[in-house]
């Protein structure tokens, strides 16, 4: 058996209690309650004069607010049409104002823009960077032309039609194809065609012809045609039609509704 500790010999047994008085000397953790001293109150202070002075700055003073409104990237539309139909809150703070609803009232008002991005301009103002829709092709009605643009959306009537962008003819009421494709399906199909053509083709393209989903026929200047078929296969269908038209120039017809079998005559 092992022998009395040292302690135990002299006779010494710690305290009892002792943990419980070392765990309140100053040091510990179990510290109590201290009162902030004056600098933390200072800095306190001074972040929640500048937190309410940030905001009186934003919303309450007439430094930041709205004074002038600008639109960029406009075509057709004019600058002032667009700054209009935005209606922004002249006068009101620049950080209140609510840019989701400005772009919504825009797309809205005006069929002619395909997006908008409105931005903040510190500070006083509010920018509008426009891009509008491009029409692709035309179509012509009671001496008006509707313009249609890349998706098939039909956005805009004008007096004139503008250069370089070819006609459509929608002339499928007969089809027996139309009781499955739409007269809008079968637009669709017709800029879908326009948007497979080589870039030289395409400017030269006069007229698109639409009599049933699977027969389009391109009219290009000189009084050349382009029997294209359906909409299928277009990428294919403009490597051969470039092909064959390089191969033969002064050909007047050109067929490639079918790309593996491809024809030329006329001249």
């Amino acid at each position: 058996m092992s022998g009395p500790t040292t302690a135990e010999k002299r006779g010494t047994r710690e305290p009892k209690g002792s943990s419980e008085r070392d765990s309140s000397r100053p040091g510990t953790r179990n510290q109590g309650f201290r009162v902030p001293g004056p600098r933390l109150l200072l800095i306190v202070l001074a972040v929640v004069l500048i937190a309410a002075g940030g905001i009186w700055a934003l919303y309450g003073s007439t430094w930041l607010r709205v004074e002038q409104v600008s639109a960029t990237g406009t075509r057709v539309l004019t600058p002032r049409e667009v700054e209009k139909a935005a209606a922004v809150p002249i006068g009101s703070p620049l950080v209140s104002v609510d840019t989701d609803a400005i772009e919504a009232r825009l797309l809205r008002k005006l069929p002619r823009i395909d997006s908008v991005e409105v931005v903040r301009s510190w500070p006083h103002g509010i920018g509008l960077k426009v891009t509008e829709r491009k029409p692709v092709l035309v179509v012509e009605k009671g001496g008006k032309f509707i313009e249609v643009d890349s998706v098939g959306t039909r956005f805009a009537t004008v007096d004139k039609a503008p250069a370089g962008v070819p006609k459509l003819l929608l002339s499928a009421d007969s089809a027996p194809s139309l009781h499955r494709f739409d007269e809008d399906r079968l637009l669709r199909e017709a800029v879908g065609v326009t948007g497979e053509l080589p870039e030289k083709i395409a400017r030269d393209a006069r007229v698109v012809e639409v009599t049933s989903y699977d027969s389009i026929t391109l009219e290009l200047g000189g009084g050349r045609t382009v029997f294209w078929g359906s909409g299928e296969d277009g990428a294919v269908k403009a490597r051969v039609l470039t092909a064959l038209m390089k191969a033969m120039p002064k050909a007047g017809h050109f067929d490639v509704s079918a790309p593996t079998a491809p024809a030329a005559s006329g001249s």
